[in-house]
């Protein structure tokens, strides 16, 4: 029999730095725009224009935290 809990894979493993993504130079992606827009919104904080995809990720990941939605 087959032990299935020591056979799935670490979700934390498969978390990449924005720094080390290949597409992190593009602009942002509907859905990391719209999700800024809407953090923003609650944190009543700036977006800056002209961000990259890693860019907007590591807002994501600060707006998150002001806004108590990253726990």
């Amino acid at each position: 029999m087959t032990n299935r809990d020591s056979e799935r894979a670490d979700p934390q493993a498969a978390i990449k730095d924005p720094d080390e993504w290949v597409t992190g130079d593009e602009p942002p992606t509907a859905a990391q725009e719209s999700y800024l827009a809407t953090l923003a919104r609650e944190a009543d904080a700036e977006v800056p224009e002209g961000l990259t995809k890693a860019e907007a990720s590591r807002r994501i990941d600060e707006l998150q935290e002001e806004t108590g939605r990253g726990r």
